[in-house]
């Protein structure tokens, strides 16, 4: 398993779950100096990375790129793929599918987790299903001929009505056209969500695409009360090999935060 750590370019996300903000080249020199393997980015569009430039700055502090969320789709651009407004779920793929051509040209995955939406308001939770299902098939197909998966997050009950535990979004997944999504399996939703985070990425298996390690509080492990040694395991039996990504909130300052966040992955991550 390899560290990573966020950084976010959409300052309409500022509170959010991010440990470095604003200035990618910084916070890649950061979390080089800290240790970490990988980032993993947030922008505010495609357009606004130009995947050589990355490349070449990942080469430069000797950094991997982990993934590329979408989440500024949600939080800028107010798109999300279960809109009940057919024109607002067509921009919410396209926004996606660019965002899938930039990661990848740089190997790696898009993240869907608040672009997914919610029902209600009218739109009904069959309809809602329908839509992100044909949604996730088509940009999945996308992110395949870059030959990298789609991964898509369920989020606990306050942000989404959809998915909120694995194992039912383990099954909705199963139940689609194609076998190219995997699951994003972050420990803060999980913690409100499952009866046992260990027993939910053991059910998953090699749907497990990518872990963001974050503790109960979003904050960085050893922060909150989450139980590290049962997840450590059941991930070593699922035998994932992924990253690991510090998406928390960089509390009490983001250098302080990512520098906890390292120290609980050499913990737990040590032979």
């Amino acid at each position: 398993m390899h560290s990573a750590v966020t950084i976010s370019l959409v300052p309409e996300a500022r509170g959010g779950p991010f440990v470095f903000w604003d200035d990618l080249a910084a916070g890649c020199e950061r979390a080089a100096d800290l240790g970490f393997a990988a980032v993993e980015i947030f922008p505010t569009e495609a357009a606004a990375l130009d995947a050589a430039s990355v490349g070449r700055l990942l080469v430069e502090h000797g950094l991997k790129l982990a993934a590329i969320g979408t989440g500024a789709g949600w939080v800028k651009h107010r798109l999300r793929l279960t809109d009940s407004d057919a024109i607002i779920r067509q921009k919410a793929i396209e926004f996606v599918g660019e965002l899938i051509d930039l990661a990848g040209a740089l190997g790696v995955p898009a993240i869907i987790g608040s672009m997914q939406g919610r029902w209600g308001d009218g739109v009904t939770r069959e309809q809602a299903v329908g839509w992100l299902g044909k949604a996730l098939d088509g940009l999945s197909e996308r992110a395949a001929r870059h030959g990298v998966p789609l991964l898509y997050e369920p989020l606990n009950r306050y942000e989404t009505n959809l998915f909120n535990r694995q194992g039912d979004a383990a099954e909705f997944l199963r139940g689609l056209r194609s076998r190219n999504v995997k699951l994003l399996c972050d420990l803060f939703h999980m913690n409100i969500e499952e009866s046992g985070i260990a027993d939910a990425l053991r059910a998953a298996g090699p749907l497990v695409g990518h872990v963001h390690f974050v503790d109960s509080n979003r904050q960085a492990i050893g922060s909150g009360h989450t139980d590290m040694a049962p997840i450590m395991a059941a991930l070593r039996e699922i035998e994932y090999t992924g990253y690991l990504s510090a998406e928390i909130l960089p509390l009490p300052d983001s250098v302080s935060a990512a520098r906890q966040a390292m120290e609980g992955f050499r913990r737990w991550t040590a032979d």
